[in-house]
């Protein structure tokens, strides 16, 4: 298995002041080097053609189970600034109240069929043990942190962390390996409607510190949040509970990917 450190190291002792808040980003950046390192990412372009496929197929499912994931953290939030970030996000997933625009979700699909995944192949999948794993631990993880007495930083935390971030990591290593298929269907136009959006809106481009309700993708938003509620918390322990969640939400995701692994060896030659 993909070894990912030990649990709370480097964790933070201090109140979460401008000092404190720049440990919380190098830790976090930690965090996003070490999913970025997880060998079926760092090596997606090696990956045999039918695994990639899998791959996508399987990852399908746990983009499935995103809307759902904000659901539940929405019903166990008590922070009214926090439920409007995550409603907002929620209803994106949806654009359009006619009808006439697809969601995101169809989106995910149309890119997959670009990519030459077929219809035949959509209707044969199911979600292996692994990847049923993977959503019904995230939505342990928000029951749980829903459980806190400091559950509204917790449940931010982790939409932000486990629904933005990571996501936005995923899709730059998988994009090495899907983006000159996007760009030369196009004619040199990156014709992607989720992976390379999603890439880009989701990703974090400002450090804890700095990040203020203004910006513009989703992680920065609810970081603008995280931080506000970081600063209300009685000494070390909002630092505790947010390294806690975010290493918890990386295990979720790696775990997704540990499966991969077998595809990867084989296709190392002998």
């Amino acid at each position: 298995m993909y070894d990912l450190g030990a649990p709370g190291q480097g964790q933070h002792d201090g109140p979460a002041g401008p000092d404190g808040l720049h440990e919380l980003d190098r830790f976090e950046n930690g965090l996003i080097e070490r999913f970025e390192e997880h060998p079926v990412l760092a090596n997606i372009t090696r990956l045999p053609d039918e695994d990639f496929t899998a791959l996508l197929l399987q990852r399908r499912f746990v983009s499935l189970a995103f809307t759902p994931s904000y659901d539940l953290a929405i019903d166990l939030l008590h922070d009214e600034e926090g439920l409007r970030i995550a409603r907002i996000i929620l209803r994106e997933e949806y654009p359009g109240a006619q009808g006439h625009a697809p969601s995101h979700r169809e989106d995910m699909t149309e890119d997959m069929r670009r990519l030459g995944v077929s219809r035949e192949a959509l209707v044969a999948s199911r979600p292996t043990a692994a990847t049923r794993r993977a959503i019904t631990d995230t939505l342990e993880l928000i029951a749980d942190a829903g459980g806190h007495t400091d559950a509204d930083l917790r449940l931010l935390t982790f939409l932000r962390f486990w629904g933005e971030v990571l996501v936005s990591v995923e899709y730059g290593r998988l994009w090495e390996r899907m983006g000159p298929l996007f760009t030369a269907e196009g004619g040199g136009r990156n014709r992607s409607r989720f992976y390379h959006p999603h890439l880009v809106h989701d990703a974090k481009t400002h450090s804890l510190a700095t990040v203020s309700l203004l910006s513009d993708t989703h992680s920065d938003r609810l970081a603008a949040r995280v931080t506000e509620l970081l600063a209300r918390a009685e000494g070390a322990a909002g630092a505790a509970g947010f390294q806690e969640t975010e290493e918890r939400a990386l295990r979720l995701k790696a775990g997704f990917y540990d499966q991969f692994l077998p595809a990867l060896d084989s296709s190392t030659p002998a």
